[in-house]
């Protein structure tokens, strides 16, 4: 199964005022893992990028003078998503921009869907975790993903960290890491080991009678709160086992 975590950077909000993308960045995972593969570019977007903008990425248009346009890196962008799911958080806005951006390159190019499928992991988040905070920061606090060195937002570095979110999220991975330590290592610590033979025999080691008294003291509570079903403390019938 192949994926590709995607994320961009704009000018701005609304593609509809012509606003532009101005940084993609996208992270291969197959059969779940990372691997290695990226596809990453700045983009020349022929218009000014809004102040609140530079704030939140600061990307400047000084920046982006000599980057090509996203004319010059369609097919590429296309040739590496095809036929692959797309994993974006808040994946309308995204796709609302490179739509945009195909549609500005005339009728050669379909819209996105034409070459893949898509994956909201916002909208997912939101289904796991209803009534909670789902930006990218609240997912990475939830399932514990160092993001301490992203002080700005940048495409290529969020793909990265959305990557070991989603992974996260839908079941976990070999590493959360985002400081490339080896796949192999977890694998390997998973290995059975066999005990030796001429092991020295485990030391048994018994309650004392305080802990006895103590242990049923706490069943007794245990028993009133719930009216007597306290399953640890109901006899087991005669060759019936251990409840």
């Amino acid at each position: 199964m192949r994926q590709i975590v995607l994320d961009t950077e704009t000018t701005g909000l609304e593609p509809s005022q012509g606003h532009r993308i101005i940084e993609i960045g996208c992270i291969e995972l197959v059969n779940r893992r990372l691997t290695g593969n990226h596809f990453h570019h700045y983009l020349q977007p022929d218009r000014e990028i809004d102040p609140k903008a530079v704030e939140i990425h600061g990307i400047t248009n000084d920046f982006l003078v000599d980057k090509p346009r996203f004319a010059e890196i369609a097919d590429a962008l296309l040739e590496f998503i095809r036929g692959a799911e797309l994993i974006i958080h808040n994946a309308p806005f995204d796709v609302g921009f490179l739509n945009h951006e195909l549609r500005r390159l005339g009728e050669r190019y379909d819209e996105l869907l034409g070459y893949c499928t898509v994956l909201d992991t916002l909208d997912y988040a939101r289904r796991l975790h209803p009534g909670q905070r789902n930006s990218l920061d609240a997912l990475c606090r939830r399932y514990t993903i160092d993001y301490s060195h992203r002080e700005l937002h940048g495409a290529l570095l969020d793909a990265e960290i959305l990557a070991h979110v989603y992974l996260a999220m839908t079941g976990g991975q070999v590493t959360l890491s985002l400081d490339g330590v080896r796949e192999g290592s977890a694998a390997h610590a998973a290995v059975p080991q066999r005990l030796r033979a001429d092991r020295p025999p485990l030391r048994i080691v018994r309650a004392t009678a305080e802990e006895v008294a103590a242990h049923a003291q706490y069943l007794d509570m245990i028993a009133n709160k719930s009216d007597g079903a306290c399953v640890w403390t109901v006899p087991v019938p005669e060759g019936e086992g251990v409840p």
